[in-house]
């Protein structure tokens, strides 16, 4: 299996074609650049395509010089926005790089910078471009359950080789003073394997990076990052990103401008203990997990301008010898696969675990964005017939009303609604999860969202948000006990388990690149079974204020 998995690597890097769209990711936690992106193409000043995060920095930088060579369409705060961010992405940029001599510690030396905007560290020839920037952040919260912080800090550093070649690569080392993040709590936070160290609070770390090949039209790389996958603006319900990240192969194509195509394979984190593989060693038993694949693409058509189709499946796979090669072809139906290789029953029993997802979303209407995802578990057009059946289907419907009818003003309606069942499997070990943190909608089956904000940008990195949310769960179905010929009789939302009522206002502020502060306010009316499915700081019906710093991402 190694011999089949590198030799598919060299047939792909040696098919490329000359020319370079480097691939360095921006994390989708850069939510400002992201926010600032979609309001340009909302506006139809630029074009994207945002059902597949994260974005590189050097398609950023395109989009960003697209918006500034349509600078008459821009109103004043966003020409300076796109001033303010082209500094950030100097290295993406073909010209040399550029800063304050009275930041530069460096002024003998041509190529090699300190700045402060963005902070960092930075060398850029003709052969070797690179980046060291810092992160460090802070955050206080209160509310009448008690108080908690968290700090966190770390690095990054990334770079390119050539025309062809980049990498990257994050650490960032957390403390929290309160378990505020578990798989099966109800929350948004980004998924994290930690230690609870008691008084001292929770650690944690994520170390994320990659290494790319890219030619004119595409990219393949090794990466462990976090994958976003279905348009939305509270969670997406195909790949959320929510999960810890985990290491992928991932290949991009785009040779024309009507089409392209996303896959990744990746190596997921089962938690399963392995018995016959665990063991002892000097009076300490050492754990090993049954291994966990998962595979996936994405194919976005393009039939008209900003009007973008997709349709894909993935596959969670596991106890087929290692990594298998059908897998690894990226346009396959895995469904299909999964028939032919385990010879399945009607009943799935000896199958893996295949999935299916549909997006739509239209940017037509200039100012509006509206967008569908669907998310496809289970389908019988049987179940269609009749009402007291469900197939095992998520969706998720919304839009965002940008700069109309106020310039600076965006409004967003977003819908989320989950059948029973659907992201579960019998199999312990394909189940559709990384660490047993759900790779979907952070409130997984049986449940519904209604999320509704208004955002106004009044001035240059002030980004000021008031948003509502309700969210709610159903009874706790387990696939395994489900009865025979019941699977999809199941009600929805028969039986409140959880429901929230939440409302925010918040105000953050971009001082330099890369480094902002930030106030939230949060009412929250949280009932039902809380110990079970939210933090402690946020049971019953609280306030909470919030302050921070962060510098990085």
């Amino acid at each position: 299996m190694k011999k089949e998995f590198i030799t598919l690597l060299i047939i792909f890097i040696f098919i490329t074609l000359t020319g370079s769209t480097q691939v360095v990711y921006e994390h989708v936690s850069n939510k400002n650049i992201y926010d600032f992106l979609d309001e340009l193409a909302n506006d139809k000043i630029i074009e994207i395509n945002s059902i597949i995060k994260p974005y590189s920095r050097k398609y950023i930088a395109d989009k960003l010089l697209e918006a500034k060579q349509n600078g008459s369409q821009l109103n004043k705060r966003q020409k300076e926005d796109v001033d303010f961010y082209l500094k950030s992405f100097q290295l993406e940029l073909p010209q040399p790089l550029s800063f304050p001599e009275k930041t530069d510690v460096f002024r003998k030396n041509r190529n090699l910078f300190t700045a402060i905007n963005p902070l960092g560290i930075y060398y850029k020839d003709d052969v070797f471009t690179f980046s060291f920037k810092p992160i460090l952040g802070y955050e206080y919260s209160v509310n009448n359950t008690g108080i908690v912080t968290h700090s966190w800090g770390g690095a990054e550093i990334y770079g390119y080789i050539g025309k062809h070649l980049s990498f990257y690569t994050s650490l960032r080392d957390n403390n929290v003073s309160q378990m505020m993040i578990k798989p099966e709590y109800f929350v948004r936070t980004q998924g994290v394997p930690f230690k609870n160290f008691g008084e001292e609070g929770i650690d944690y770390s994520e170390a994320r990076g990659g290494i790319f090949y890219s030619w004119k039209w595409g990219s393949i790389g090794l990466v462990k990052d976090h994958v976003q996958w279905g348009n939305n603006y509270h969670g997406s319900n195909i790949f959320s990103g929510r999960t810890p990240s985990f290491a992928m192969i991932k290949l991009n194509l785009k040779p024309v401008k009507w089409f392209e195509f996303n896959y990744f394979h990746g190596w997921l984190v089962s938690e399963v203990v392995d018995s016959a593989r665990s063991y002892w060693t000097n009076n300490v038993y050492r754990i090993v997990y049954f291994p966990k694949y998962i595979a996936a693409n994405m194919f976005t058509f393009t039939p008209v301008k900003r009007l973008n189709i997709s349709i894909g499946n993935s596959v969670v796979y596991s106890n087929l010898g290692g990594v298998h090669a059908a897998y690894l072809i990226p346009f396959l139906f895995y469904k299909s696969v999964d028939h032919t290789l385990n010879s399945t029953n009607k009943d799935g029993e000896t199958g893996q675990n295949s999935q299916m997802f549909f997006d739509i979303s239209s940017r037509n209407i200039k100012h509006l964005h509206l967008f569908f995802t669907w998310f496809i578990d289970d389908f019988s057009v049987t179940h269609f017939t009749k009402p007291d059946e469900l197939n095992l289907f998520g969706y998720k419907f919304g839009f965002r009303l940008s700069d109309y009818p106020f310039e600076n003003i965006s409004l967003t309606a977003e819908y989320t609604l989950t059948n029973p069942l659907v992201y579960q499997h019998k199999i312990e070990t394909t189940t559709f999860e990384s660490n047993k943190y759900n790779l979907g909608h952070y409130l997984r089956d049986n449940s519904q969202e209604l999320y509704l904000a208004i955002q106004y940008k009044p001035i240059r990195g002030l980004h000021i948000l008031t948003s509502y949310t309700f969210a709610q769960h159903g009874a706790d179905y387990k696939y395994e006990n489900v009865p025979p010929g019941h699977l999809h009789k199941l009600p929805l939302l028969k039986n409140i388990t959880w429901e929230s009522h939440s409302i925010l206002i918040s105000a953050n502020y971009e001082i330099v690149n890369n480094a902002y502060v930030y106030i939230k306010y949060q009412n929250a009316d949280i009932t039902g079974k809380l110990k079970k499915y939210t933090p402690e700081f946020y049971r019953g019906n609280t306030n909470t204020f919030s302050m921070g710093v962060n510098l990085g991402f």
